[in-house]
């Protein structure tokens, strides 16, 4: 009996023996399959970093060429500073094109620093093609102005560059009937949570939200002239039809407004006889 109880706890350390060496094996593949994962997720979390500099980089490098100029070529503030009727030369990105007619192009164009509106620049159909926004050109004309909008009058000659530059919308809300404004003429703006008042009257003398051009002469496809106030003062914006014609959103966005609706814009801060923004985009809030 005592040999039987001696064999039988023999037994029953083996059996634990043997259930505690694959404990330690599970343990083990358990902990090869954890190291594993964390290897990975190092690899990515490595590779992730890696691209985000990369991406980092070039838009940094982006941001650089688009400040930088070419010998010769004027920079903002000298381009500011020119005389009117002067020659200037100037590197800029197309950011919108507004018509192409006979061989002349006119193009809202940016750089980091400041807007220049090239009025009938002289362009072939195929070059025109090739303007897409973000397109770097060098300008070569004179400097003028036209109902207080400077611009480089008609005539210039341009040349497409390496380089790419779209410019953010920059808000000017609470710049408008301030002195400041005009500091940012011609540059790609926003305004926002501006309300939407009467335009004119139409043929029964009812209050309308906008008109076709600016004394309510046209028709569908001309220019729409619309009223927004802030803060007590009412201003004149456009939709541009050479710019944004009949079959665009905003030019339908416009022709639905309700005098009363409280609005966001972006535009291009042109000048007529005092601020008059040619807008490309409207949202109702």
């Amino acid at each position: 009996m005592k040999k039987t109880v001696v064999l039988s706890m023999a037994l029953t350390l083996m059996l634990a023996l043997s259930g505690c060496g694959k404990s330690e094996g599970t343990t083990s593949a358990a902990g090869t399959e954890a190291s594993a994962a964390e290897t990975t997720v190092a690899a990515q979390t490595a590779a992730a970093s890696e691209a985000a500099g990369q991406e980092s980089k070039e838009e940094s490098s982006a941001s650089e060429n688009a400040g930088a100029k070419s010998e010769g070529v004027m920079t903002y503030e000298e381009y500011v500073a020119a005389e009117l009727e002067s020659e200037v030369v100037i590197e800029t990105y197309v950011q919108a094109k507004q018509s192409w007619w006979d061989n002349k192009a006119t193009l809202y164009t940016q750089d980091e620093d400041g807007a220049y509106f090239v009025y009938n620049v002289n362009c072939t159909e195929e070059e025109y093609a090739k303007l897409v926004p973000g397109t770097k050109i060098k300008v070569t004309g004179y400097k003028t102005e036209w109902a207080g909008e400077v611009e480089i009058a008609e005539g210039a000659s341009f040349e497409i560059l390496d380089g790419s530059y779209i410019a953010p919308a920059f808000d000017v809300t609470e710049l408008l009937g301030t002195d400041e404004l005009i500091n940012h003429q011609n540059q790609f703006v926003s305004f926002k949570g501006m309300t939407v008042e009467a335009a004119g009257q139409d043929a029964d003398g009812k209050d309308v939200a906008f008109l076709y051009n600016w004394d309510g002469s046209g028709e569908d496809g001309n220019d729409l002239y619309f009223n927004v106030s802030l803060n007590g003062e009412t201003y004149t914006f456009t939709v541009e039809s050479y710019l944004c014609d009949n079959t665009t959103e905003v030019y339908e966005a416009v022709k639905n407004l309700q005098i009363g609706d409280v609005i966001d814009m972006e535009g291009f801060l042109y000048w007529y006889e005092g601020v008059n923004p040619h807008i490309t985009s409207v949202k109702a809030q």
